[in-house]
């Protein structure tokens, strides 16, 4: 298999769980680049979280973050495209799900480079990044947001979405994107449309492609990749999908994809 184009999401996939990328990946993308390909972070989280990243690697590519809303030029620290949630179908599934569940609470992604995660009382977060938490959730509203994120104490991740698929069907689409993590995105956006729109810019198609990833939100990304790769800590959903598996993002399983496919010349 030959390949012009890496993409890989990060946490759970690229990165260990305290954030960083190891060395023998970052090796690996070393490797990728020496042999004429192009790597592209695709990543659930908007550009304002993945900075450090992209900082940490020396990344100077193009990037889509916020579950394929953003691409972003990190070497301009430029975005090319930013597709926005409206605000009115936000509040509207906002009301469908607290008539249905009771007890959701919600956060929101802002838009632009350097907008926050903003979450209302009640939003359990336990992830390493920063947000902005508010007393009111009327705040949630106050600038153009990328997404919705949903919690409810009685609900583990997949019963949530599957609930929240039903009950706002039409109105925004839902998808699973790591522990704990569930949004509420434009219909029909998606890692996929984020990517073919980079890959375009790029001059590679989905046959050039391969992905790497590890939750549900990756599934569009594998579906139109030509070879798509799980870590051995993916979610039942992705595994169901996948090309083939790997081991764990702890035991830098996309080095181990890389090295084979990349060989030291």
């Amino acid at each position: 298999m030959t390949f012009t184009l890496v993409a890989t999401d990060l946490d759970g996939t690229l990165l260990r769980e305290d954030h960083t990328v190891s060395a023998r990946n970052r090796a690996a993308l070393v490797r990728v680049a020496e042999a004429g390909a192009r790597h592209v972070i695709v990543t659930g989280r908007a550009v304002g979280w993945t900075r450090p990243v992209f900082d940490a690697l020396g990344y100077r590519g193009l990037a889509v973050c916020g579950q394929g809303a953003q691409v972003y030029h990190a070497g301009e620290d430029r975005l090319l495209t930013s597709v926005t949630l409206d605000r009115q179908l936000a509040r509207l599934a906002v009301e469908r799900l607290t008539a249905e569940l009771g007890g959701v609470r919600f956060a929101v992604s802002r838009d632009g480079l350097a907008g926050r995660v903003v979450i209302e009382d009640g939003y359990r977060y336990e992830s390493l990044l920063p947000v902005q938490t508010v007393a009111d959730r009327e705040e949630l509203w106050s600038e153009p947001i990328l997404k919705l994120y949903l919690y409810h104490p009685d609900y583990d991740d997949d019963r949530l979405t599957a609930c929240a698929r039903k009950i706002c069907a039409g109105l925004v689409d839902l998808t699973h994107a790591g522990t704990g993590i569930v949004e509420a995105l434009p219909v029909g956006l998606s890692k996929a449309v984020g990517l073919s729109l980079a890959a375009r810019r790029l001059g590679a198609r989905a046959a050039d492609t391969i992905a790497f990833g590890d939750m549900p939100n990756d599934v569009t990304m594998f579906r139109w990749a030509a070879h798509g790769v799980a870590m051995a800590n993916a979610h039942a959903e992705l595994l169901a999908v996948a090309d083939e598996v790997t081991l764990s993002n702890t035991e830098d399983g996309v080095a181990v994809v890389l090295e084979r496919l990349f060989p030291t010349p």
